[in-house]
């Protein structure tokens, strides 16, 4: 299954029928996101900590077949040493993310800009990644943000623990596009400020890599960054293609 939406859903700049229609309650926003795409990115838990009974009504809002992405505390991943994250990868995992039960998707542990690969110490981190929570599997992504991570050993240490590697569009960061676990996440990020966020070439390019990518596994496609008020109307196109 090929899953695609955007980053959060409280901006101010896809109201006023750009995105939302005219006059739509800002309650709202979430009930009309997630009937329009089939998932998002959580993104607020990165910057801190989202109260439990948040997650259920996130859950209760959005329709059956609906999934959430759930960006990681930044607290257990902007740190030097990785492998000593395990305290603030607990208090994130005991957060309340598991109320949105069969709707949590994958967890986006997304590393600092400056941290480079280190063979054990990556492998420490990701030791410290369970497989499930409260009795609700989990599945674990990387978005490594140094070029350094563009390895064969980074890879082959998620692909041993069934841990994706993120892939970064049309970005400064790496994209780094090596298959190592049951499904794939993918993050566009070029977005420009035309109709569609891209022309007809570039929306072209990302369903024919969506199509790739899905092939005999799972992939969440998130359209974010970029010129942020056409991220809806791309992730939007890009489902029209790939019907």
């Amino acid at each position: 299954m090929i899953r695609i939406g955007i980053g959060g859903w409280n901006f101010p700049e896809w109201r006023g029928g750009v995105f939302y229609p005219e006059g739509l309650p800002q309650r709202r926003e979430l009930e009309f996101a997630s009937r329009a795409l089939t998932t998002i990115e959580i993104n607020a838990t990165y910057y801190g900590s989202q109260k439990p009974e948040s997650f259920q009504k996130w859950r209760d809002e959005t329709p059956d077949d609906f999934v959430f992405a759930v960006k990681a505390s930044r607290f257990a991943t902007n740190r030097k040493v990785l492998g000593d994250a395990g305290e603030s990868v607990t208090r994130f995992l005991n957060s309340g993310i598991t109320r949105l039960g069969p709707k949590l998707g994958p967890i986006n542990w997304q590393l600092a800009e400056t941290k480079k690969f280190d063979p054990q110490d990556f492998a420490a981190f990701l030791a410290l990644l369970p497989g499930e929570q409260d009795g609700i599997p989990l599945r674990h992504a990387i978005e490594a943000r140094h070029d350094s991570f563009a390895a064969t050993e980074a890879a082959d240490l998620c692909r041993a623990r069934n841990i994706a590697l993120v892939r970064s569009g049309d970005s400064k960061f790496p994209d780094i596009d090596a298959e190592t676990a049951d499904f794939g996440y993918l993050r566009v990020m070029g977005t420009a400020d035309i109709e569609n966020g891209y022309d007809e070439d570039g929306l072209a390019k990302w369903s024919a890599e969506a199509q790739r990518m899905s092939k005999g596994r799972d992939l969440y496609l998130y359209v974010i960054s970029g010129t942020k008020r056409r991220n809806p109307a791309c992730a939007m196109a890009l489902m029209e293609r790939l019907k």
